[in-house]
């Protein structure tokens, strides 16, 4: 019997993660790829000299990584070398008012206690409880399919979800434990990458705390898409078929059954298909409105995460002061998170983040120059024209030259934006969001957009609109979640 024909639309990491899974079991998989290279979100350009990672910057969670590549018999050091960054990264409330953040966990909890007495022993309680929810969540709720509650209802796994603080907020939580306001815009900042307020995020997240604080913020050298190229290089060995340029329009279906994929490189027929591109996009604008899982109403009130205005930019200088990563909290985060989530505008005083990956890795810009990345989160779906990208620009270069008391815009060489747009032309992303679907207790597990399909027995969703959530080590489970769930209803004999 020949082996079972599986077509994957979508790169990303999800996408590549499923397809390898299903070639290691013998699958006959062929991962089709709208763009020119593999990645999705995680894609990289070059120019001028500067290497820039178009997505996602930091490297939490080794183990998730580690535990994907022995799977297949590897290492992640079979591909490339990771680093620790020590500080991990610093976070700028104002000038001369920075908190840098220590990788040796003494020396955070001695940084803690010079806030406010007796905070290291209490961040110690706190990182213990955080480590118990990381534990259980991603060793075994996130690998969970969710299609029904009773995967939930085992009396230990309950008596553990009640451990996790699922019903309360990470805003009270956090503030159980600390009273120091820049104490609690640290412990807060992790959930910005989940999509919505520490008062509308779960508890369970401060899982996010242990994967920051205890396991620490890695880079691995030559940027983040040699995690990518890793990806790509093992699932080419397992014998997947990668096509570029050929991106999906339509799903040609008999009965029950998904037969073929079209894309703009032919037609692709199929006994299984999987959907990594976005969930959105396939849902409602590639599959025919007679095999959708969801009408435009029920897309329309999901919670977004937010989007991302990013510029990449190129300086013809070192800047002194600064770390990897640094975020700058010198505004409010109410007044920046009620104009994403309560009241969706281009913000009037907003945070950003910076990436100098050149502090960590010379290769990624000319000798003595720097590659900085500037990310301000923004509400999904604003108006993106290039006069209000170069207005906020102007706005944050003002604040970033008088907060680290140098001059940039007279170095810079290069600079590309990034926003809502963009998002929309390569990926299709839902409404132009950069994370995907925001981590709200009602948009949780069985609460997720639904990984399989409902009227097409053999069509299967994957990535971060689905479970387990965004996030690169989330969405690489997501793609053995959907593998496993295949392997049962799908067995390749």
């Amino acid at each position: 019997m020949s082996a079972k024909k599986v077509i994957v639309i979508g790169s990303g990491f999800a996408g590549l993660s499923a397809a390898t899974t299903l070639a290691d079991r013998g699958y006959q998989v062929t991962l089709l790829e709208k763009n020119d290279s593999p990645g999705g979100r995680a894609r990289v350009f070059e120019a001028e000299g500067y290497k820039f990672d178009m997505g996602p910057s930091w490297y939490w969670m080794p183990d998730v990584f580690d535990a994907y590549f022995n799977r297949f018999g590897k290492k992640t050091s079979d591909y490339y070398e990771l680093v620790r960054l020590s500080p991990g990264y610093t976070i700028v409330f104002g000038e001369n008012d920075r908190m840098t953040i220590p990788a040796d966990m003494t020396e955070l909890e001695a940084m803690f206690d010079s806030y406010e007495p007796g905070a290291g022993l209490r961040l110690r309680e706190f990182l213990k409880q955080a480590a118990y929810k990381y534990e259980v969540g991603i060793n075994n709720l996130v690998y969970k399919p969710s299609r029904s509650i009773t995967e939930f209802t085992s009396p230990k796994l309950l008596y553990d979800v009640l451990r996790m603080d699922v019903f309360q907020s990470m805003s009270k939580h956090v503030r159980k434990f600390f009273s120091h306001p820049q104490l609690i815009k640290l412990m807060e900042f992790p959930v910005l990458f989940l999509g919505a307020t520490p008062q509308n995020t779960p508890a369970l997240y401060s899982l996010m705390n242990y994967a920051d604080l205890s396991l620490g913020t890695w880079y691995p050298q030559g940027g983040m898409f040699e995690i990518v190229k890793a990806f790509v290089s093992l699932a080419e060995e397992k014998g997947v078929k990668i096509i570029y340029n050929a991106e999906v329009t339509a799903i040609d279906a008999k009965g029950r059954q998904a037969t073929a994929v079209q894309s703009t490189a032919g037609t692709f027929e199929a006994d299984i298909v999987v959907a990594g591109a976005d969930y959105h996009h396939i849902d409602q604008k590639v599959l025919k409105p007679e095999h959708r899982n969801y009408t435009p109403y029920y897309w329309k009130k999901r919670t977004m995460a937010p989007s991302s205005l990013l510029f990449y930019i190129g300086l013809n200088k070192r800047l002194e002061g600064l770390t990897h990563h640094t975020l700058f909290f010198d505004e409010e985060f109410d007044q920046h998170a009620h104009d994403i989530y309560t009241d969706p505008k281009w913000p009037s005083k907003p945070l950003f983040y910076t990436s100098l990956s050149s502090k960590t890795d010379p290769s990624v810009a000319p000798e003595g120059c720097e590659n900085l990345v500037i990310l301000v989160p923004l509400a999904p779906d604003l108006e993106d024209t290039e006069a209000i990208r170069e207005k906020y620009y102007n706005l944050i270069m003002d604040r970033f030259e008088r907060l680290i008391g140098q001059s940039i815009r007279d170095a810079v060489v290069y600079k590309r934006s990034y926003a809502h747009n963009d998002f929309k032309a390569d990926y299709h992303a839902y409404r132009g969001n950069a994370y995907g679907l925001a981590n709200t207790l009602l948009q949780t597990a069985i609460l997720k957009p639904q990984l399989k399909n409902k009227k097409l027995d053999n069509f299967y969703f994957t990535g971060q609109l689905t479970v387990p959530g965004p996030g690169v080590p989330p969405t690489i489970i997501s793609g053995q979640v959907i593998a496993e769930e295949i392997f049962k209803e799908f067995p390749n004999n």
